[in-house]
């Protein structure tokens, strides 16, 4: 039997939808207890870490590892999650990438930074997690805890712009995989406000016929605990709009190692 399974987890599920999936299909491991050890938002995809069984005991020891990810950063909107599935805003401006400007930001990035946790995250803050402060309007009434993200290196990989309709269509197709949730600790965003949500892109859509959007496409190598999210929304302060994560992608968990010249993951005992 396995202790340990790296599942790849769907855009719009859930880490525990794409857990009971698995188990669907893999029947003699029906009865055992899971756990995912480093968790993935709902809109990002790839590798999610399961433990199984008595492994599940030592979560703490592989919560820590090592990520790298794939993920595409829209210009000129935010969200209040960051992502596709927050309530947008449209900046009102059109940018077009300044390449020196992103060398710069993206420098800044790089090594050991303090930030503040997304107001859409799961730490808890006086017995709560910040995302259910944030959906019943206490959060400004607090301060939102920092923590140390770390991030290796930072590559980009290319950018393309994509019309108003395109991004639309896009959008609508990513907002349709978002899964029906049980979770009692979603009740109070009503399936992650999913309706509230599509009707407020269809409202900026309408602000926005006839023009195009930049997308920066980078490869983030980062300790664990570094958010995708807030990263892409400091980039676009950076360019001097606003910005999200258009999609998010893991690629790679483990221990990130430099030896001899070589830079790479160690990836013993997980794949």
């Amino acid at each position: 039997m396995k202790r340990l399974v790296v599942l790849d987890k769907a855009v719009g599920e859930t880490p525990l939808a794409a857990i009971r999936v698995w188990k669907r299909e893999n029947q003699e491991y029906a009865h055992l207890p899971a756990s995912y050890a480093g968790r993935l938002d709902p809109m990002a995809s790839g590798k999610l870490l399961v433990l199984l069984g008595e492994e599940c005991k030592r979560q703490k020891e592989y919560t820590s590892l090592d990520k790298e990810y794939e993920i595409e950063v829209l210009l000129d909107v935010a969200s209040d999650t960051g992502d596709v599935l927050g309530i947008s805003k449209c900046a009102g401006i059109e940018t077009a990438v300044d390449e020196r400007a992103l060398s710069d930001a993206l420098r800044h990035e790089r090594g050991a930074h303090m930030r503040a946790y997304p107001a859409f995250s799961s730490k808890t803050v006086g017995g709560k997690p910040l995302f259910l402060h944030a959906l019943e309007g206490s959060l400004s009434y607090m301060k939102v805890p920092e923590h140390v993200e770390h991030i290796y290196s930072i590559r980009h990989q290319g950018s393309y712009t994509i019309s108003d309709s395109e991004l639309e269509t896009k959008i609508t197709a990513l907002l349709d995989l978002v899964t029906h949730t049980d979770e009692p600790s979603k009740r109070l965003g009503e399936d992650f406000r999913v309706d509230a949500i599509r009707a407020r892109w269809q409202e900026l859509f309408k602000t926005t016929q006839g023009r195009n959007f930049s997308v920066l496409r980078l490869q983030v190598t980062c300790a664990s605990g570094t958010y995708m999210r807030s990263l892409a929304g400091r980039l676009g302060a950076a360019l001097g709009t606003s910005a999200l994560a258009l999609s998010i992608r893991r690629t790679k968990i483990g221990k990130y190692v430099s030896l001899f010249g070589w830079t790479g993951f160690w990836m013993k005992n997980i794949e």
